[in-house]
């Protein structure tokens, strides 16, 4: 393993997040072939079919409250995190990388795999799967980047658990993949400037607050099967 970086706690490893969009790629082109390619990118930039049209708050707040609700609770722990410092220019230029790279996952997880999965085994348990499957995606990543193997599991808890929120979402919100993108995206953006670039960030604090609102979305999944007229 190299000790090159694309950017802090990034390895060149990272950029495997091509993977998942060229296999959803030629996949689909084998089955459907260059319409079926056309109708998967059709779908990953349409941002008019992200319905109803106020998701578009909770969809780009839900990341930000999460890391803010993580630095509260270090400070509270007596962690000495240090205030963030949010610089505008970089802080855009995270955006456009950011959105680009979800954008090469989000084609494969879920213009591609999350639909096939929900109709074989329900969307809680296509949320748990793909949850898994994206987790260990990112353990070589991860290991390039000399993570522990407690950081490692603690981080893939999180993982997992916001992969079952995302399904969630993508299902109230018409099946859209740019809701996933943005999710996504935020999710790293929110990462690199967690101060200081990423270095307090901390998967245990991080992924017991999204494993909680992971929780709070299984509730609603079972009581909508108990209930399908209700929430």
């Amino acid at each position: 393993m190299n000790g090159h970086q694309l950017m802090p706690g990034l390895p060149m490893a990272a950029l495997m997040f091509v993977c998942p969009g060229l296999a959803a790629i030629i996949l689909v082109g084998r089955t459907e072939g260059s319409l079926g390619i056309r109708a998967l990118f059709a779908r990953a930039i349409d941002y008019k079919g992200v319905r109803p049209r106020a998701c578009y708050v909770p969809l780009l707040l839900l990341n930000p409250a999460v890391f803010v609700m993580s630095y509260i609770a270090m400070r509270i722990l007596g962690t000495p995190v240090p205030a963030p410092e949010l610089e505008i220019l970089p802080a855009l230029a995270l955006c456009a990388v950011f959105l680009v790279t979800a954008l090469g996952e989000e084609l494969g997880w879920s213009g591609y795999a999350i639909d096939p999965l929900q109709q074989g085994w329900g969307a809680l348990w296509a949320g748990l799967l793909l949850g898994a499957a994206c987790a260990v995606f990112h353990w070589v990543a991860l290991a390039e980047a000399h993570r522990s193997f407690a950081w490692i599991a603690w981080w893939s808890l999180w993982t997992a658990a916001q992969r079952v929120i995302m399904v969630w979402i993508y299902n109230r919100t018409a099946k859209s993949i740019v809701a996933m993108v943005l999710i996504h995206a935020s999710s790293n953006i929110c990462w690199q400037l967690f101060p200081i670039r990423g270095s307090f960030f901390d998967p245990r604090i991080t992924g017991l607050i999204t494993t909680i609102l992971a929780i709070f979305a299984i509730a609603l999944w079972m009581r909508r099967e108990i209930n399908p007229t209700g929430g």
